[in-house]
């Protein structure tokens, strides 16, 4: 709910969020974990998430980041995309592979997480960052990280299976991400509700014309299908379903709805629409990353048919 209206006035904004919310808060002493937890909750735990690679984007399993133990030191090599907020957080997330997987074992096999602690504001030596100009999604920088000779301690290399993990994780910010889709698409429709309004032609406002009405009439009922499917799937999960489906499904179904709605948004601001003066652009540009990142429609396409169908291949 939380994450919805913030997004609404800015997607950037929830994105920390996901940045926090007990991510990095899974190191194995107990007391340890407590007192990340209870600075996460205070917004003191912002961290920055770096799994995909130039090679490893939807296929995750691909990546070849490597963490080669030096007796009590981890030392990491490798290039890491798309990690947002890598400068100024409190923690880099970090996937990498400690080894080769064996023969008969799935290609995940070796992966694992590392917690990268550093001061906000800077990067650890071995670490350089190139930040990427995106479309959209201005609020958080996101980079191309080059790792060379990174040395961790022992206690960086997080317990549990790192793609596993990983991979449930993503369950809950795809929910996350389905709910700043919500919030967007509501911006644009109330945003567009205004403008119809105040906007005259013809010697009417543009909310008069039968055509524009039904428009907005399609985008309110394609928003509160989401809103409903969102909210519950995270219903699901509070419960304790760990299935990915449902999270696939709102993460689908909201996402291509913001893309949809905030078109139509445009459209219906005509020429004052694709200029920087009306946020309207903004939603738009926002909207159309969130059916890419944590995972792209194509993805929760494959997911949810393979829950229904089984893998063929």
């Amino acid at each position: 709910m939380v994450t919805e209206e913030l997004a609404r006035g800015w997607m950037s904004v929830p994105s920390l969020l996901a940045r926090g919310n007990t991510m990095g808060c899974d190191v194995a002493d107990p007391d340890r974990r407590a007192e990340l937890l209870r600075r996460s909750a205070r917004g003191e735990w912002i961290g920055a998430f770096s799994g995909s690679e130039p090679g490893a984007g939807s296929d995750l399993a691909a990546v070849s980041c490597r963490a080669t133990r030096d007796r009590e030191e981890w030392v990491i090599d490798g290039e890491k995309r798309w990690t947002g907020n890598a400068i100024r957080s409190h923690f880099i997330l970090l996937l990498a592979r400690t080894r080769d997987p064996a023969p008969g074992e799935p290609r995940s096999a070796g992966i694992d997480r590392f917690l990268i602690e550093k001061e906000p504001g800077t990067l650890p030596p071995g670490v350089t960052a190139t930040p990427i100009d995106k479309v959209g999604y201005h609020g958080i920088t996101t980079f191309t990280l080059t790792i060379s000779g990174l040395r961790l301690p022992e206690s960086a290399k997080l317990p549990g299976e790192g793609f596993r993990d990983t991979v449930q994780a993503l369950n809950i910010a795809r929910v996350h991400t389905a709910a700043r889709a919500v919030g967007l698409a509501r911006g644009a429709l109330e945003d567009s509700h205004e403008y119809l309004l105040e906007r005259q032609q013809f010697d009417h406002p543009l909310a008069d014309f039968q055509a524009l009405r039904f428009a907005v009439a399609d985008m309110a009922t394609e928003i509160a299908a989401a809103k409903a499917l969102t909210y519950q799937a995270a219903a699901a999960i509070d419960a304790g379903d760990l299935s990915p489906t449902f999270p696939a499904i709102c993460k689908l179904a909201a996402t291509e709805m913001a893309v949809r709605v905030t078109n139509q948004a445009m459209q219906l601001h005509g020429g004052n629409g694709y200029t920087t003066e009306r946020r309207v652009e903004r939603y738009w540009r926002d909207a159309r990353l969130t059916t890419i990142f944590e995972g792209t429609s194509e993805i929760q396409k494959t997911l949810i048919a393979d829950q229904l169908l089984g893998r063929r291949r």
